[in-house]
């Protein structure tokens, strides 16, 4: 198989938040670096070790002054008084769209991620665990991968195989590599020759078809067993497609769950095995109308589920064929070390589906 070699990365293209004030350099400089520091070690941070470790050329006093209206502004807080500061959600999202640089991968996790790819079987659920541990491992974060599925099923290739009386083992390739097997029942038996000729004439019509262009085109056959599994053809394909919406790999929850706090664990098991939220989150990666990586801060105020979470998603795939990616962690996330892994692991899953496409 090819890797192509990922483009150069870039911070991602998102609708900035419309809530965010206008501030200084300075003001950003202070946010920003609280922010950074909170990420590293979550202790509110004060003044004294903003102006002691990071040489910012001013006092304590004019640091403190600057922070004050930071958090008139609700970018941060004061958890206990007289301590140093947080960041708000507000906050992190300021930093996100506005502050944030980009972070390359080092030379030696892309190629460590490259590697495991290249050692992958060539199968497409092999792909997804590969990637999905990837992703997890390197933004050091929970991560999913959805399978590709494109807009609309197209027809590639069928076989029929007699197993038992009316039963038979219906076998339907589609283009970009899904495959569904299913026992259909038929109105009587049919030996295997002319299930085998009705196969043939099926792949002969329908190549390259949808499921409604199948329905069309064996509705109109004189034969009525090309017309009775035309019909089963297109009810598979219409629901191998719904199918590949709702499949999901994940990988390392367990692993950073020890690290969240009580409401932060509750929401990350809520939202990834209730499926809803994630559901309408991936939907919306797949459209052509999102850019392909943005970050969802603490549910950017749209989706309560994710208050105390943040993701970074992506899409990766081929104009024929599609799939989402992402991480989930807390609002103290990494956030350029996960953007770039997610640009990363999508760039070598778009390589890799556009060699299916070629050679299909």
């Amino acid at each position: 198989m090819t890797l192509y070699p990922p483009p150069p990365e870039s911070p991602p293209l998102m609708a900035e938040p419309s809530d965010l004030p206008q501030l200084t350099e300075r003001q950003e400089q202070i946010l920003s670096l609280i922010v950074q520091e909170y990420i590293r070690n979550p202790q509110p941070v004060g003044s004294k070790s903003l102006v002691d470790d990071f040489g910012l050329g001013v006092s304590s006093a004019t640091v403190r002054n600057e922070m004050g209206v930071l958090e008139q502004q609700g970018l941060i807080y004061a958890p206990h008084t007289s301590a140093g500061r947080v960041p708000t959600k507000k906050g992190y999202r300021y930093f996100v769209h506005r502050l944030l640089r980009d972070v390359k991968l080092s030379s030696v996790e892309r190629r460590r991620i490259t590697g495991a790819f290249e050692k992958a079987p060539t199968d497409l659920e092999e792909w997804m665990r590969t990637a999905v541990v990837a992703l997890s491992r390197t933004a050091q974060s929970a991560a999913l991968v959805t399978l590709p599925r494109a807009s609309e099923s197209h027809f590639k290739h069928l076989e029929l195989i007699a197993t038992h009386g009316r039963l038979v083992l219906m076998v339907l390739v589609l283009r970009g590599g899904s495959v569904s097997q299913q026992i259909l029942t038929l109105a009587e038996p049919v030996p295997q020759d002319v299930l085998s000729r009705t196969a043939q004439v099926l792949n002969l019509l329908c190549n390259a078809l949808t499921a409604e262009q199948v329905r069309a085109k064996t509705r109109a056959h004189s034969d009525p067993l090309t017309h009775e599994v035309g019909e089963l053809v297109a009810d598979a394909m219409v629901q191998t497609n719904q199918q590949a919406a709702r499949d999901v790999y994940r990988y390392g929850l367990s692993e950073i769950l020890p690290n969240f706090n009580d409401d932060e664990a509750q929401q990350a098991l809520h939202v990834l095995e209730e499926g809803g939220v994630l559901d309408a989150l991936l939907t919306e990666t797949l459209s052509p109308d999102q850019p392909d990586v943005r970050v969802v801060v603490a549910g950017e105020g749209r989706w309560e589920e994710l208050s105390h979470l943040s993701m970074v998603l992506g899409r990766y795939g081929t104009p024929e064929s599609r799939g989402a990616l992402g991480v989930l962690g807390s609002t103290r996330m990494r956030y350029g070390r996960a953007i770039s892994a997610v640009r990363y692991v999508a760039n070598l899953m778009s390589g890799l589906l556009d060699d299916v496409f070629r050679e299909s």
